[in-house]
């Protein structure tokens, strides 16, 4: 199972056919690949069951491809379920019908059926990733996108003796199709996961699974590449290996100014390209390399396990007994709740913002948005007992106390046909409509609104988003993703944002940029973009639960002027619901 994260071709078993082509005087390739979707037995935690997988692989194989490639798709759906994938971080320029969430771009793939992903790589290279955008299939159909720069052109750090990979995920012992309907029937949380992962990979948390743990070969004084990506569905994660450091030099495919640290935060969704320099140890030195959560939620509301795995140096043809393992220290990690920690290292994230990677930040904007968002309640339906955080209720989550209901077709079709009447309505709530303190006490009405609800943008609209964390049922941290766009982190900071003494403090110069964003627990955070991309673009906490409960929403970008401003029409083999 380990076999597609070994650095030996990047374009992997299922590259199947590359095309060259030549525009403006440089090699751009097409890159083709097939994914079965089907059903693969595993063994994890000493029990075998079947998962969902691309090709067998958990995770699945690397999609490798060049800035400025075009990458074709065709996934093909083997399994019982409807199946959707997202190629999360990837713009997406005028390709929306390739984004892959469902009911917001596409109608899921339905048993037996396919469809053909095709979209170019713009401006963007480091690591992404790809996961099933529907229920909670991703927590099994996961795998790396890698963006190497352009043919003849270098990396702004050293070249990396190897690449390599790191994943981070979370295990059920027990279905999590079941586990999420079980949550969704009682209106309560749901049950956390048994252990994460790392390439898929318990580790040895018990006697029987010592022979589940990754293992990272190394040679003395080699510079690797770590592609990090955080693949859990619900838990943001630290992350630190024994006796080294690390140079960080890259955000979800995007370079920022190098810094050193020993310990990594990520959150779900986010990826970060680290260097590691290896020492000069003797042969066969073994260090451990471990994870766990950070979380401001309530005690047994989280996974509240530590993931192992083992960095190994390989000089000669020994391998680390596993009976061993266990003997080795495990590196000090932050406390799970270090909000410190987590501020600190958000807010020394910077672009290089230089010549050759300018950082264009929208210095003015002609909307701005407050989102407030977090926890809360609907009401119980009737005939069912429900086990929420109140007498007969289930728990939601939303924005600006609307929690986003699904639709059951694709609300980028009704967009493009003109057609949304019955399917979504355009007034979503750009601020709170009954202000409070939101970082405060409770407020006495915690129940949401439901609707499927859009915020409308003309075409190259400047956009400052400012989304304040509240601590109603408690105050969490929230990763934000936005599809079809990269965003600049103007600004962040703890309490209730206040807009005439913050903004003044914004980065405007060399913000970092990204796609997904942690709203501080009990703070805020700002974020600037410009809508250049046509289509209706999902938004979301990626934290599983939370968008399972509501805490999600979509803007609809409207077409240019100019043909390359516009939507093409959707492909022949689109997915009908």
């Amino acid at each position: 199972m380990a076999a597609s994260f070994l650095p030996s071709s990047f374009l992997g078993v299922f590259l199947f056919l590359t095309c060259f082509v030549y525009l403006n005087g440089s090699t751009s390739t097409t890159r083709h690949y097939k994914f079965n979707i089907r059903m693969q037995n595993v063994t994890r935690l000493c029990e075998t069951k079947s998962i969902i997988t691309v090709n067998g692989k958990f995770p699945g194989p690397r999609v490798v491809a060049r800035e400025g490639d075009r990458v074709v798709i065709k996934v093909v759906n083997h399994v019982s379920k409807n199946i959707t994938i997202h190629w999360h971080g990837i713009r997406q320029l005028q390709s929306a019908w390739a984004d892959g969430p469902a009911y917001i771009t596409q109608c899921p793939i339905q048993p037996g059926q396919s469809y053909v992903y095709n979209f170019t790589i713009t401006g963007q290279r480091g690591t992404l990733w790809y996961h099933a955008h529907i229920s909670w299939i991703r927590a099994t159909l996961y795998g790396p996108i890698i963006i190497l720069p352009k043919r003849h052109e270098s990396y702004p750090f050293v070249k990396p003796y190897k690449e390599i990979p790191i994943i981070f995920g979370e295990w059920w012992k027990a279905d999590p199709e079941a586990v999420i309907n079980q949550a969704i029937q009682t209106g309560a949380g749901p049950n956390n996961s048994d252990t994460y992962t790392i390439n898929g990979f318990p580790g040895p948390s018990k006697n029987c699974s010592a022979n589940e743990t990754y293992r990272l070969k190394v040679k003395p004084g080699k510079t690797y590449l770590l592609r990090m990506i955080n693949a859990a569905l619900n838990d943001e994660l630290f992350f630190r290996i024994a006796n080294h450091t690390f140079i960080v030099v890259d955000t979800d495919a995007s370079y920022v100014k190098p810094f050193k640290t020993d310990t990594i935060y990520i959150a779900p969704g986010q990826t970060s390209n680290v260097l590691l320099k290896t020492k000069n140890f003797k042969p066969n030195a073994k260090y451990l390399m471990a994870a766990r959560p950070y979380s401001t939620a309530a005690s047994g509301t989280f996974d509240n396990t530590t993931v192992i795995s083992v960095l190994e140096y390989d000089v000669g043809k020994t391998t680390v007994a596993n009976s061993s393992i266990k003997a080795l220290p495990v590196p000090p990690l932050p406390q799970i709740n270090a909000t410190t920690f987590v501020a600190n290292w958000t807010n020394g994230l910077r672009s290089l913002a230089n010549a050759r990677f300018p950082a264009n930040v929208p210095q003015t904007t002609q909307r701005r948005f407050f989102f407030a968002l977090g926890l809360g309640t609907t009401p119980c339906p009737k005939n069912q007992t429900c086990q929420g955080p109140t007498n007969q209720t289930k728990f939601a989550a939303g924005i600006n106390n609307v929690s986003f209901t699904m639709p059951t077709t694709s609300l980028l079709n009704a967009h493009f046909l003109r057609q949304s009447n019955g399917v979504y309505t355009t007034d979503f709530p750009t601020t709170p409509l009954n202000p409070y303190n939101y970082t405060g006490t409770t407020p006495n009405n915690t129940m949401m609104t439901n609707g499927t609800k859009v915020v409308v943008l003309p075409y190259n609209t400047t956009v400052e988003l400012v989304m304040q964390g509240t601590s109603t049922l408690g105050a969490e941290n929230h990763p934000l993703h936005l599809h079809g766009y990269n965003f600049f982190v103007v600004g962040q900071g703890s309490g209730n944002f206040n807009s005439t003494t913050d903004p003044p403090n914004f980065n405007l110069v060399d913000p970092v940029e990204r796609n997904t964003v942690g709203v501080p627990s009990g703070g805020w955070v700002a974020i600037r973009f410009r809508a250049d991309n046509p289509g209706v673009w999902f938004m979301h906490c990626h934290i599983e639960i939370h968008i399972t409960w509501g805490l999600r929403m979509a803007w609809v970008v409207n077409d240019g002027k100019l043909s390359n401003q516009k939507l093409p029409p959707p492909p022949a083999d689109l997915p009908t619901c």
